[in-house]
């Protein structure tokens, strides 16, 4: 059974160093002292420069309470740019080494740069002294922030993005991620229903006790296009304006599946795809073979490399469906709701925190992951039947709107900040 957006409340929140007072989620804002307590002031910390779902979500918290935080980045990029064209006060601290480790590394390779990650846990430790609350917004920022913990005596909250298993990470990274959560981390908070259960598996932990807040998706930004004339909209992206076109949004890595998606184009003449994203962690390789293999299936003037594109509401605004198709378990998807914002239909790999976004043939299309004939039979079926491809987006956009807004995200974000802060 799906569950639904407050499944798990901030009452049943994961008590882990410290057993902070429940809240209700639907209760005002306290008055006087108690108000002061629940907006502390709050350094968040994140690995990347890079803009990724994480750094998205990030992005809007950070922006919520711009006055009274700061955003602490282990390497420089575009996510820097962002925040402090929203107002938001960055430091980067970057150590290369550091930053250099990947998520199957082993523990010999971690050992290797423990001088410079002690002295990004100090520098952040001594940073998160002038704050109320330490909150941790990717994994490489949990281990720095919590390690730090007995430097700086301040309340600790990682926004867990991942399926922790060892299909996605290494044993030494897991291990670590373990004891950390049970002895130095004072409140979980999962993304989806799926990275809560990875996280209880992991570390022994009673996932009722892990509260789930769901990425929030700010519709603003797609309603600008509503009504606009998408031919006119294709030729200024300098896409085929009366090609009927599927979107895959996200960054090109192997088990985001591109290379699913164009096994099924294959089978699908006339179709377009546009691929939008670009490679970003040593990933360059996989983008090279993804165009080998259009051009091995004899698809290449059908596939449409897009790149990196900030302006993501108005891509998927110009396509006809959008896909998703990694074949890994989905922490959440978040480019799916995005989808749905955007009032397409979406046709989505059914597995991890995906299903707790679509229902199969009420609000989009589950396939299973990997499976090219199911997706290529998926968008066959939508092509050819309009008036059901109206219907399921129409109905996303309305979960969309209720489901994962941007307000009921960062309500409930900033009330689990001040529930760990008291």
């Amino acid at each position: 059974m799906r569950p639904t957006i407050d499944a798990t409340p901030l009452a049943h929140s994961l008590p882990l160093s410290s057993r902070p007072a429940a809240l209700d989620p639907s209760a005002p804002p306290a008055a006087s002292a108690a108000h002061v307590s629940a907006t502390p002031n709050v350094l968040f910390v994140d690995q990347s420069g890079q803009l990724g779902g994480a750094e998205f979500a990030l992005l809007e918290l950070a922006g919520s309470c711009v006055t009274r935080s700061e955003v602490v980045l282990l390497s420089d990029g575009p996510f820097r740019t962002r925040l402090e064209a929203i107002g938001a006060r960055v430091q980067v601290m970057n150590d290369a080494r550091v930053s250099g480790i990947v998520r199957q590394a082993s523990g010999l390779n971690c050992l290797r740069v423990v001088p410079g990650i002690l002295r990004q846990v100090r520098a952040i430790a001594q940073r998160a002294r002038a704050f109320d609350v330490l909150f941790l917004n990717t994994q490489k920022a949990l281990v720095l922030g919590a390690l730090g913990k007995p430097l700086h005596r301040r309340p600790v909250i990682w926004y867990q993005h991942d399926i922790l298993t060892r299909e996605h990470f290494g044993r030494a990274q897991l291990t670590v991620v373990k004891w950390l959560v049970r002895f130095a981390v004072d409140l979980v908070v999962a993304n989806s229903q799926a990275s809560a259960n990875s996280l209880a598996a992991l570390t022994g932990i009673d996932v009722q006790r892990v509260p789930v807040i769901y990425n929030g998706i700010g519709a603003g930004a797609f309603g600008r296009f509503d009504g606009t004339d998408v031919a006119a909209l294709r030729r200024r992206l300098g896409l085929p304006e009366q090609a009927w076109l599927a979107g895959l949004f996200g960054r090109l890595a192997p088990w985001k599946g591109q290379h699913v998606a164009l096994d099924a184009l294959a089978r699908l003449p006339d179709a377009h795809l546009v691929l939008v994203g670009a490679p970003l962690f040593g990933e360059d390789a996989y983008a090279q073979r993804l165009r080998d293999q259009a051009a091995a299936l004899g698809i290449a003037d059908r596939v449409h490399f897009a790149g990196f594109q900030d302006d993501v509401p108005a891509w998927m605004k110009a396509m006809d469906v959008i896909l998703h198709t990694s074949t890994e378990p989905e922490p959440f998807g978040r480019v799916i709701v995005e989808g749905m914002a955007a009032v397409k239909p979406v046709i989505a790999a059914a597995a991890g925190g995906v299903t707790e976004i679509v229902r199969h043939g009420k609000n989009g299309w589950l396939v299973k992951p990997g499976d090219v004939a199911a997706l290529a039979e998926a968008i066959g079926v939508l092509r050819a039947d309009p008036s059901m491809a109206q219907r399921l987006a129409t109905q996303a956009q309305i979960d969309a709107h209720t489901e994962f807004s941007m307000e009921r995200y960062v309500q409930r974000m900033t009330q689990a900040i001040g529930q760990a802060a008291r």
